[in-house]
């Protein structure tokens, strides 16, 4: 079974050839991609590389979190589940956040 890693406090020069050459030193990698910016097209400093098997996954936490590469010590751990995101758009319920805000319980309330 396949395992998802995180890869933190990278150069903005790392490419996923490079992760995914890295990585392959300790075992078959499945994918690796680093993180871009959707805007500037620019490194976020991260990345996720997934390993096809949970030794191969494991060896690579213990040998390469603080490992330098590219003149960086990266952070090698296990990747957590995305958490849900709230709406980027604002706007929300108004009407339930302002009730909330006065401590009212529901309704118009008194003006």
């Amino acid at each position: 079974m396949s395992k998802k890693l995180y890869v933190g406090n990278l150069a903005y020069e790392t490419t996923d050839a490079t992760l995914a050459e890295l990585f392959g030193t300790i075992g078959e990698v499945t994918s690796a991609s680093v993180i871009t910016d959707r805007m500037s097209g620019r490194s976020k400093g991260f990345a996720f590389v997934e390993m096809a098997e949970d030794g191969a996954a494991e060896r690579a936490i213990s040998e390469l979190d603080g490992r330098l590469l590219d003149s960086r010590p990266i952070k090698v751990a296990e990747a957590r589940p995305r958490e849900p995101r709230e709406n980027r758009w604002g706007g929300g319920d108004r009407d339930r956040d302002r009730d909330r805000d006065r401590g009212d319980r529901g309704g118009r309330g008194r003006y």
